[in-house]
């Protein structure tokens, strides 16, 4: 099972939608062996056992900002009619025991292995983005610093470059 899924091509599926990590219907269908179509089907025959932390239905602007990474045609071209669900970790494995085929048992076990991977690699790399925003902080504080100084260079060149001011002439000669 482990060399007809590389556990990449796994990792590659799962997208970050709406602050969770989710693996699509079509995906997960494929994983398992099974068609979108049924995967679907036995969601909503089985509506109890997928509340919406486990499944949710993709909204349009979801779905379009997803079209270029998921390669789905256009709508009318003989793409998909519906939006997309999207499992979470906990949905995937409730389709397996939905599904209930072998393979989705087998599957499921490598589904997961993915979600965790992936926990664990964002969990990791907590602390390099805490010090990149450190950093940026200090980036930013010095870019007030010099753009203080570049204003306070501005308005001495706009001091030099104002016509000078009329002050009244003085006559020549002697004045009594």
């Amino acid at each position: 099972m482990k060399s007809l899924i590389p556990q990449e091509t796994i990792d590659q599926r799962i997208f970050l939608i709406r602050g969770e990590r989710v693996i699509l219907d079509c995906d997960l269908a494929q994983l398992y062996g099974v068609s979108t179509k049924r995967l679907n089907e036995q969601v909503r025959r089985n509506a109890a056992r997928f509340p919406g932390d486990f499944v949710f239905r993709l909204s349009v602007r979801d779905a379009e900002s997803l079209r270029s990474q998921i390669a789905t045609s256009k709508t009318g071209r003989g793409g998909r009619r519906y939006l997309p669900y999207a499992f979470t970790e906990h949905g995937a494995i409730m389709a397996a025991n939905v599904l209930n085929s072998e393979r989705a048992v087998k599957m499921s076990v490598f589904v997961v292995r993915a979600f965790i991977k992936l926990r664990k690699y964002l969990s990791d790399n907590k602390v390099l983005a805490h010090k990149l925003a450190e950093l940026e902080k200090k980036l930013t504080d010095r870019l007030d610093d010099h753009e203080e100084i570049i204003l306070n260079i501005i308005a001495e060149i706009k001091k030099l470059m104002a016509p000078p001011s009329e002050s009244p002439k003085r006559r020549i000669g002697f004045h009594l």
